[in-house]
């Protein structure tokens, strides 16, 4: 992530290749092994069931194995850090707040996290003022209820303020 001094990158971009291929590879690997569960040849009325994950388990497995090889290979990639700081900590400010959505959806249900949510990307991110923010704060959650809820009748995770008031 960040320059590891002397030595160069703590973490090179060939070896987040390879850790990357090592890893779609073992997922591969892992959805054709489950699939023989299901059985994967041919039966009297045609393909079994685990046939098409079993191949496409292959595939992935496959794909990953050349993309292990063209990484290690490359000359490309050889002392490239994989990021830097600062795109490091622009991966956080995106990636932390759509972490604290889904935590707050849990604790708090999906209509009040989106409410905060919206709140704090329009006013942080956004740089929009309170008013507008909170505006939109209570009015997106109460148009998803109305469209979602009762349009669709499509149920979303509630939270104890929901229960609280009867919806």
């Amino acid at each position: 992530m960040t320059p590891g001094g002397a030595g160069g990158p703590v973490f090179t971009r060939r070896l987040v290749e390879a850790l990357f291929a090592t890893a779609t590879g073992l997922f591969g690997l892992v959805i054709a092994w489950g699939a023989t569960e299901f059985g994967v040849g041919w039966s009297a009325s045609g393909p079994e069931p685990g046939t098409f994950p079993f191949y496409i388990g292959c595939v992935i497995a496959l794909a990953s194995l050349g993309n292990l090889a063209y990484g290690l290979a490359s000359r490309r990639f050889a002392g490239e850090a994989f990021m830097t700081g600062e795109q490091g900590l622009r991966v956080l400010l995106f990636v932390g707040p759509i972490v604290g959505f889904v935590i707050a959806s849990l604790l708090l249900g999906l209509y009040v996290a989106t409410a905060i949510y919206m709140v704090a990307a329009m006013t942080f991110q956004g740089r929009y003022p309170l008013w507008h923010a909170g505006l939109v704060a209570v009015g997106l959650p109460a148009a998803l209820y109305l469209i979602l809820e009762k349009g669709f009748q499509v149920p979303l995770l509630k939270g104890p303020l929901e229960a609280a008031l009867g919806l």
